[in-house]
């Protein structure tokens, strides 16, 4: 009798159920939506389940878990187009109502709580962070799939090259080159440094504290001082993004002066960083959820504001309440 014949149906969904969350942070990166993460995940659990006739040991569990998910990840990606963000779509405009669109043909990066996706260890959280920044995910877009899968599995995951070349049914020579030519891509797109290293510290805590005193009271010159110089802006589903803190303040006294009064409340970390749920000013009175801000931090302040406006499923995703 196989191992698994002997387990009972309890144990294994367990013992499936244990490799859920870091399947998520695989399947995340690859796709760039956590809701198409989750769907990932949901087929490859439920594919191990209806396939376990053919597993015969739980010393391999995990990487046949990951082959499957690998495969349902690259089915997903060959029927869509890939994921961006505004900045992946051109130069930054003038902060005036007349450049705001949203795209038909785009399909955006989405924002992942960490929760969802962080490792347990946390000598592993770090890199955990740093490759789940927006921009990282965003570039892993432009990868071809299966070397998008390989960068991942090496350098995020740290498998050896042998054991991705196994889970890809290729070559440990095939595997070294894909990596190669994804890290060449990688440095040719210039990911924007903003020397956030590990978790925010006391004194970005004040600074942070100090944004949503300032972003509440609307208060520009406080802000000033909290948002770098060269920052930039962007809106999902809308394509244009601000470059600079002037025109960032000229778009929120501008056509964004609707968010004046705004509420913000604490969201949990997403993408390796801080993020805040925005509740704007209603016309009938009271608050109406409009926003959730994910900030990059850097030396000097505040790097980057994205803020996603799709609050419909992102913020039950973070747990936010649809009132502040």
């Amino acid at each position: 009798m196989s191992v698994v014949a002997a387990t009972s149906a309890a144990e294994l969904e367990r013992d499936l159920g244990q490799h859920r969350q870091e399947l998520m942070g695989y399947c995340y990166r690859m796709l760039g939506s956590p809701f198409d993460a989750e769907d990932a995940v949901q087929e490859t659990l439920l594919r191990a389940w209806r396939g376990v006739d053919r597993f015969d040991g739980r010393a391999a569990l995990r990487s046949w878990l990951y082959r499957i998910a690998t495969n349902v990840c690259l089915d997903a990606l060959s029927a869509r187009n890939r994921r961006a963000r505004p900045m992946d779509l051109g130069p930054a405009r003038e902060p005036v109502a007349d450049n705001l669109n949203v795209p038909s043909e785009v399909t955006w990066i989405e924002p992942i709580p960490d929760g969802r996706v962080a490792p347990a260890d946390p000598a592993e959280q770090a890199m955990g962070r740093e490759t789940l920044r927006l921009a990282f995910i965003a570039a892993l877009q432009h990868l071809p799939a299966r070397q998008r899968a390989a960068l991942i599995l090496c350098e995020v995951l740290r498998w050896k090259a042998s054991e991705v070349a196994e889970l890809l049914e290729t070559s440990v020579a095939s595997v070294n080159s894909a990596l190669q030519r994804a890290r060449a891509s990688l440095d040719q797109m210039q990911i924007r440094d903003i020397d956030q290293g590990g978790a925010v510290d006391a004194g970005q805590r004040d600074l942070l504290a100090r944004y949503v005193a300032a972003f509440e009271a609307y208060d520009m010159d406080a802000l000033t001082s909290l948002i770098r110089e060269d920052a930039i802006q962007s809106m999902p589903p809308f394509d244009l993004w601000l470059s600079g803190r002037d025109d960032i303040f000229t778009w929120w006294l501008g056509p964004g002066i609707g968010c004046r009064g705004s509420r913000v409340l604490p969201a949990p970390a997403a993408n390796g960083t801080v993020a805040f749920g925005q509740y704007k000013p209603a016309e009938g009175g009271g608050y109406e959820p409009w926003a959730l801000q994910v900030l990059e931090l850097g030396d000097g302040g505040i790097a980057e504001l994205t803020f996603f406006l799709d609050t419909e499923r992102l913020f039950p995703l973070f747990g936010l309440p649809p009132a502040p």
